[in-house]
């Protein structure tokens, strides 16, 4: 078994103008990515900063290279929506 968890530092390009159009636009990323993949996902750090998101992302599969192929997929998602772009990126794969 394999687990993949990622830390991803967030850039909001709509550049809201209020803590609560960050909520909207955060959460609204994390419902598709959750919806789409099936995956854990969270916001675990920036909340106070209005235009940065820090969110953390898990999941499991049996196959390394399997969790790599949904990565790559989970990014590009990630990328493509347009509101945000990823500054930074943390990932790591564990097998147990």
């Amino acid at each position: 078994m394999y687990v993949c968890a990622c830390h991803l530092d967030l850039l909001l390009l709509d550049k809201p103008d209020s803590l609560k159009g960050k909520r909207h636009v955060v959460k609204s990323l994390k419902e598709r990515l959750r919806s789409r993949f099936g995956i854990s996902v969270a916001e675990v750090g920036s909340q106070d900063l209005l235009h940065r998101s820090e969110i953390g992302i898990a999941f499991v599969g049996e196959r390394r290279d399997v969790l790599e192929s949904v990565l790559d997929q989970i990014l590009h998602q990630i990328e493509c929506q347009g509101s945000v772009e990823i500054m930074a990126s943390t990932i790591d794969f564990q097998q147990y």
